[in-house]
């Protein structure tokens, strides 16, 4: 009977019942595909350009590339992003790993040049001016290879990056950002030249008369002991042990500690009774004494001596009770 009855439920059209678990699950949310994914991430790594957020779109490059290795706009991007963070050696390492390294020469010539090999990056532009000509960023690698070769003034090349720059200065369209990177490092380069041609003579003429006459007749320079004779006399030389002799480290006096919350000249100085008990203080024996002292008050009658307190031959106190009874009764 229960099956002709579901048989029957079934024929006359009823719905099934849901399924439940993970089976359902797995119907209903099919993990995206491929191109989806790299549309997300592209989405992503747009608004994190936008934003500045640099080394968070490195990530995202990263993602892409694991979808798509030869993805050609996540590798310039991800080159772009390592130079903008001054990432040098992972960006080398990046051009250096591509099959089409030739493609990325101007990048390698800019990274070699950052990581202070000059002579590699100069052989690297010149190889990319044979091939692409000459554009206005190898003109402006050019000039900042010129001018910032600093360590050495012999080689720092100053008129022929002024001569660049003022080339680029001509092209440059008016009251862009590029004008004025170019106007900074013309003024830069021209008062770096000037100083190498007269600026230095000047500086000299203007130095009081008094210290030019003092270099002048300064003596010059004493001779180290590396070129002395190797046989020099005893008494030098036991001058010298002595001086090399390390020396005793003077001791530092300690610093007074003061308590939290005590002002020096304000507050009160402790008690130095304070380590004694109460009763041996000397003003625990004052009050004492201020208390015993008030025989002049008024009182009901005399004292009577045998009640007095008594002290011993041995020094201990001793107190002789009163007599017993009850009080008398008043006379009428």
């Amino acid at each position: 009977m229960t099956t002709a009855a579901s048989a029957s439920n079934t024929v006359s059209g009823k719905r099934k019942p849901a399924e439940k678990g993970p089976a359902r699950k797995s119907r209903q949310k099919q993990p995206p595909s491929i191109p989806e994914r790299l549309k997300r991430l592209f989405t992503s790594l747009c608004a994190q350009i936008d934003g500045g957020h640099f080394h968070n779109a490195i990530k995202t490059c990263d993602k892409v590339l694991g979808l798509d290795s030869r993805d050609a706009d996540a590798l310039q991007t991800k080159l772009f992003l390592l130079l903008q963070t001054e990432q040098y050696n992972p960006a080398l390492e990046l051009i250096d790993s591509q099959e089409d390294a030739a493609k990325y020469a101007f990048e390698k010539a800019y990274t070699l040049y950052r990581l202070q090999r000059e002579s590699e990056a100069s052989q690297k532009l010149e190889e990319f001016k044979v091939q692409k000509g000459t554009d206005r960023g190898i003109i402006h690698l050019e000039a900042q290879m010129a001018s910032d070769r600093y360590q050495d003034y012999r080689q720092g090349d100053y008129q022929a990056a002024v001569d660049l720059y003022n080339q680029l200065l001509d092209t440059a369209e008016p009251n862009s950002e590029e004008q004025s990177d170019i106007l900074t490092n013309l003024q830069a380069s021209q008062q770096h030249l000037d100083f190498i041609n007269a600026g230095f003579l000047q500086s000299l003429d203007s130095l009081p008369s008094y210290i030019s006459a003092e270099i002048e007749s300064a003596p010059p320079p004493q001779i180290t002991f590396s070129t002395l004779p190797a046989t020099l006399p005893s008494a030098i030389i036991g001058s010298h042990a002595d001086d090399q002799q390390p020396k005793p480290a003077a001791k530092k006096t300690r610093k007074s500690r003061i308590p939290p919350g005590v002002i020096p000249g304000v507050t009160p100085p402790p008690d130095p009774e304070r380590w004694l008990k109460k009763s041996e203080r000397s003003t625990f024996q004052q009050a004492k004494r201020r208390k015993g002292a008030g025989g002049g008050g008024a009182t009901q009658g005399a004292a009577n001596p045998d009640n007095s307190t008594q002290i011993t031959s041995t020094g201990a106190i001793s107190h002789t009770p009163k007599s017993g009874g009850s009080k008398g009764k008043k006379r009428r």
